[in-house]
């Protein structure tokens, strides 16, 4: 099997959009393809029917449906799959995924007319969005990769590092410490390497397994340093820009403009295929959650991570999310599956890691079931080089766009990574050594005790500033 072939797994997660939203026009009337027929609705609030439908331009505004920024709670996205509100978890429902139009109409953040019925029903075709279309057809996307639980941000991107949510369905309140055992430390302990590359504000490091580990975070530039001299770890992490500051988000969050995240999709691809360890690198573009975008497939049961949790038992998977899987060994046009019943979710990643570095343990039930992604890598030897490199529509923010940005209000997962950079344990002159100080700052949390207040930061500039300060603070003192 080619996976004995590769020593480099790299992770690009974006975030909130659906596969029906960036890939569902990928294969129009391809028949081992599970995307829009241009059929699909859903009704609204007054009985309507909403259908799937995509405007077609490239500037700002088509780049960045929806707007307003729908609902991702776990009510919200139960409302969205089952079409009730807030189901019974334990209930004998069927998912029929015919809510996200009402439970976008349902939102209060912004006044009742901002939200169009008709914005959580949108799609991109490949023209739009050329890059992850490009490499989708190039090397293989998944059509069976969900969100591993129907919740939100956070939630999800704990799954890809842990296996579990442990038991939070949502991104707040927050809970921290986060003590759940980490991928990273378990590659650590099997001697291999690892790094998370970011932008602006790894949430990552919420997990508290990763504080005594402050030399493995880097920012994106040297993740671009780190391929092109072939010094990529065995697992890197891909965090995108999460707020506006000199420049906007490149994370695909609604309503962020989506080309910025595919100017960043490229950004990675070139960095690997033009780097000297490309034979030997498999790269993994994914989405941590739908973020409340429509899709039709309807997310099946399953194995929960541990012992039974209230008021969700993580027994359900998420909606799907688009993942595109990239690799020399990938024959052109491939539509992957795994063989069995289980579909892939973020802990395929972990049993990747995990089959290829020959890692037994796994960290949790989920994990345990996850199908890996070695199938997919079915070519002999190396010889599907892809694009030597590839580009993006070109978008440049104006200076009052990024200053609109600037002073809008924070969304969820931003609101939580500002309380993240607020449990840090952030000091300039770390007493008794920095691992004394965080252990002793970790037993403070557990005791109960809570992080900085936060309460008058209300815009993206403020958090900023804020978010800088704090992760600068932690870095300088370990």
């Amino acid at each position: 099997m080619a996976l004995a072939d590769i020593d480099h797994f790299v992770v690009l997660m974006l975030e909130n959009r659906s596969f029906d939203s960036l890939l569902g026009n990928l294969y129009p009337g391809r028949a081992d393809f599970d995307g829009l027929t241009g059929d699909e609705y859903n009704l609204d609030a007054a009985g309507n029917k909403i259908s799937v439908w995509c405007g077609g331009g490239i500037d700002a505004a088509d780049m960045s449906v929806p707007t307003p920024d729908p609902g991702e709670e776990w009510t919200d996205i139960n409302m969205q799959i089952f079409g009730v509100p807030d189901p019974s978890p334990v209930a004998a429902q069927s998912p029929d995924m015919s809510g996200f139009v009402r439970n976008y109409q349902a939102q209060t953040d912004q006044p009742a007319a901002a939200y169009d019925p008709k914005a959580v029903m949108h799609y991109y075709t490949p023209p739009q969005v050329p890059v992850i279309s490009q490499l989708a057809q190039q090397f293989a996307v998944c059509d069976r990769w969900h969100a591993s639980a129907p919740c939100q941000t956070w939630p999800n991107r704990f799954f890809v590092h842990t296996a579990t949510a442990n038991r939070y369905e949502n991104n707040s309140p927050p809970h921290f410490p986060y003590d759940m055992k980490t991928i990273f430390t378990t590659l650590a302990d099997n001697s291999r390497t690892w790094n998370v590359y970011f932008h602006d504000m790894p949430q990552s490091i919420t997990l508290s397994d990763l504080w005594l580990k402050p030399g493995h975070f880097h920012f994106f530039e040297q993740f671009q340093q780190d391929a092109k001299l072939g010094q990529l770890p065995h697992y890197s992490f891909i965090e995108p820009r999460y707020f506006a500051d000199a420049s906007m988000p490149s994370d695909q969050h609604p309503p962020h403009d989506v080309t910025l995240g595919e100017q960043l999709i490229a950004a990675v691809y070139n960095a690997v295929r033009n780097g000297p360890g490309w034979a030997k690198t498999m790269l993994i573009i994914t989405y941590d959650e739908h973020g409340g975008c429509f899709d039709h497939v309807k997310p099946p049961a399953a194995t929960p991570p541990g012992a039974v949790t209230v008021p969700f038992n993580f027994n359900r998977y998420g909606v799907r999310v688009p993942a595109v899987l990239i690799s020399p060994y990938i024959p052109a046009g491939t539509i992957f599956r795994p063989a069995g019943a289980v579909p892939c979710d973020h802990t395929s990643i972990i049993a990747t890691l995990r089959e290829r570095f020959g890692i037994a343990e796994p960290l949790t039930n989920r994990d345990a079931v996850a199908p890996h992604l070695g199938a997919v890598l079915s070519l002999p030897q190396p010889s599907n080089n892809g694009p030597g490199t590839i580009s993006a529509l070109p978008y440049v923010a104006s200076p009052a766009d990024v200053a609109n940005a600037r002073t809008a209000s924070l969304n969820g997962h931003q609101a939580a990574l500002l309380q993240l950079a607020a449990h840090l344990p952030a000091t300039q002159a770390a007493p008794n050594g920095f691992a004394n100080f965080v252990s002793t700052f970790l037993d403070h949390l557990r005791a109960g005790a809570t992080g900085s207040d936060v309460s008058a930061i209300n815009n993206v500039s403020s958090a900023v500033g804020f978010i800088k300060n704090r992760l600068g603070s932690f870095f300088a003192s370990a």
